[in-house]
């Protein structure tokens, strides 16, 4: 099956009249309101990202990445139309997120010199040698003069800055930050205002959970931002909070609210426009940000079932707003049609692109199910086998996503669902608690409790589909990346329903798991004290005290650079089960890290997820 074009980045002018998109590194530019495109390419023809529109809308910066084992980006900018291309700067390390000064004067970026990889925990970590004595990498803010190209790294070096965004003065930036290691302390991470000149910061919010999405309102007053239990950065969701620059309390403009915001916008001074899982839909609102307003409530603007985003491989509902909120531009993908960049007012965007028009969904339909688990509403999506037949029986798979802080969604799915279901299968993945779509309280659902309740919603969610339609009850398989890959795990500790079992990057021992992986941080809001503390909350959610009770044939998928659930959690699994002679076997990619950056070796991750299948549900017909 022909595989869909990437599509990279959507970014929209402020004014709303004009769209860039990169699709396999290469930028284009297009009216909102639709028409012929035009393409803007640098020297040598080097992979772009990163698009970023000037205040006036006139120019676009982006950058270009360097051939080589290590990440070097130069800095482009250009007229909309194309003409005065000029580099700006070349930058040896790993560089995104450009954005222009106010006034046009400057360009800032998030830059990390020296960096022997791509940032983030997600990327192949850089494997331990000789002495170690932790070497890091800090991610600054950056300023280019653009009339003399002169780079400033503005933030101290001692400093990680995750996100930001400039004051309208042009004096500050709103950030989140944290000091020491960027990888492990993003979790504990707080809001400051930086000074643009001197780069020293001033504490506005510290909060409970995790922060992601700064932006300054037009009158330079108040910050917005989602704030929510997060387990992983870029897997946005959770409640809208304001904060004075001055600092001060946060006001929660989306308290008790039952959807998940994940991306937001001023409109205006006193008014925020937001993306959000809406039980596992994309939807767009909006708030009033005024304390004085009688309208507290969001005001919903539009629901569909598909998932919107700035890229094609987006996480979570997004767009790219203008900066009075009434255009949006995005890609939007449903499980039914390919991604394509649309434009226009919320609800009533226009397509700007044919990339992928051609392409057919080589699975079956899919829909958004629902059942109870006692008093608790459970949502997921349930795809139906390619070619149907109602008099049939089919086999089930079950794929937990990960996280857990995360959501199914309705989009084009060429590694997972999509495969299964052509393979003729059923296929469920469930949103248990813990996940977005239907509000904090929700998704705090599984706090000190992982394979308690959640594990009971999934569970009761096979049991309803199984009434409603020709499931085997002998052929039904479970699998799942990182939480989903712990949660294939432990569900095989719990029961023996499971034919067959699938764990990619899964944490088989909670308490090991603490003082091996790189991003420790990150268990402390799920468990409430390190496991040196408390190692009994661990304890009894770790598969690794149960595996005795395991009887399911059980494939097991890991990189072996992997930082966020190293590749250890799954030789451990993987020796149990064999010393107790079940049925398993245990993959290990070289170089690749919590997510595949090798289109090879995803292939081969989902090759052997549908063999490992179709061998174990042969044998239990």
């Amino acid at each position: 099956m022909p595989h869909a074009k990437k599509i990279d980045r959507v970014a929209l002018s402020p004014d709303g009249t004009q769209v860039a998109y990169i699709v396999n590194g290469e930028l284009a530019v297009i009216a909102a309101n639709g028409g012929s495109s035009h393409s803007i390419a640098v020297e040598g023809r080097l992979p772009l990202r990163e698009a970023a529109w000037s205040p006036d809308g006139k120019r676009i910066a982006f950058l270009a990445d360097l051939p080589g084992d290590v990440p070097a980006a130069q800095v482009w900018i250009a007229n909309a139309d194309g003409s005065s291309l000029a580099k700006h700067a070349e930058l040896k390390g790993y560089a995104q997120d450009p954005r222009f000064a106010p006034d046009g004067s400057k360009l800032a970026v998030l830059f990390m010199e020296g960096m022997p990889r791509v940032a983030g925990p997600l990327q192949p970590m850089t494997p331990l040698a000789g002495e170690i004595d932790e070497k890091i990498f800090e991610q600054r803010i950056a300023t280019i003069d653009l009339a003399n190209d002169h780079l400033t790294q503005v933030t101290a070096p001692d400093v990680y800055v995750y996100e930001y965004d400039w004051t309208p003065d042009g004096k500050s930036w709103a950030a989140i930050l944290a000091h020491g290691n960027g990888d492990a302390n993003w979790w504990i991470a707080r809001l400051y205002m930086v000074n643009a000149a001197n780069g020293k910061i001033r504490e506005i919010y510290r909060p409970k959970w995790q922060l992601a999405n700064p932006r300054i309102s037009p009158d330079g007053k108040n910050v917005a931002v989602i704030e929510g239990l997060m387990s992983d950065a870029g897997l946005t969701g959770g409640e809208i909070q304001v904060i004075s620059t001055a600092g001060g309390v946060a006001r929660n403009l989306t308290p008790n609210s039952t959807t998940s915001p994940s991306a937001l916008a001023w409109a205006s001074s006193d008014r925020i426009a937001f993306a959000q899982n809406e039980g596992g839909n994309s939807s767009f609102a909006e708030v009033s940000a005024d304390p004085n307003s009688k309208a507290s409530a969001a005001h919903k603007l539009w629901s569909g079932e598909e998932l919107t985003g700035t890229v094609s491989d987006a996480w979570v509902p997004a767009a790219a707003f203008s900066s009075n909120g009434s255009v949006t531009a995005m890609v939007r993908q449903s499980a039914s049609a390919a991604p394509e960049v649309w434009a226009g007012p919320v609800g009533s965007w226009k397509q700007l692109t044919n990339l992928n028009s051609s392409l057919k969904p080589a699975w079956g339909e899919i829909r958004n199910v629902n059942w109870n688990n006692g008093t608790t509403r459970v949502q997921g999506w349930l795809m139906f086998p390619k070619d149907y037949v109602p008099s049939k029986t089919y086999p089930l798979v079950v794929t937990v996503h990960g996280g857990p802080s995360w959501a199914c969604t309705s989009h084009w799915d060429e590694e997972v669902m999509g495969p299964e279901s052509a393979m003729g299968y059923f296929v469920l993945c469930p949103n248990p608690r813990g996940s977005y779509g239907q509000g904090e309280a929700f998704t705090q659902g599984n706090v000190k409790d992982f394979g308690g309740g959640d594990y009971l919603d999934i569970m009761t969610g096979i049991d309803a589909i199984s009434k409603q339609y020709p499931i085997d009850p002998k052929r039904i398989g479970i699998r799942g990346h990182s939480y989903g890959g712990y949660m294939a795990m432990w569900a095989t500790t719990q029961t023996h329903r499971f034919a067959a079992a699938v764990a990619g990057a899964g944490i088989s021992n909670w308490q090991s798991y603490y003082g091996l992986n790189d991003i420790d941080e990150w268990m402390i809001p799920f468990f409430g004290k390190s496991v040196y503390d408390d190692p009994a909350v661990y304890e009894k959610s770790d598969p690794m005290h149960l595996v005795k009770a395991v009887k399911t044939p059980t494939l097991i998928l890991v990189g072996d650079r992997d930082g966020e659930v190293p590749m250890e959690q799954s030789v451990e699994w993987w020796h149990a089960l064999s010393n107790q002679n079940i049925p398993t076997k245990l993959v290990v990619y070289p170089n690749e890290g919590h997510l595949f950056i090798k289109p090879a070796d995803a292939r081969d991750y989902t090759l052997r997820t549908l063999e490992w299948f179709e061998e174990w549900f042969a044998k239990a017909r």
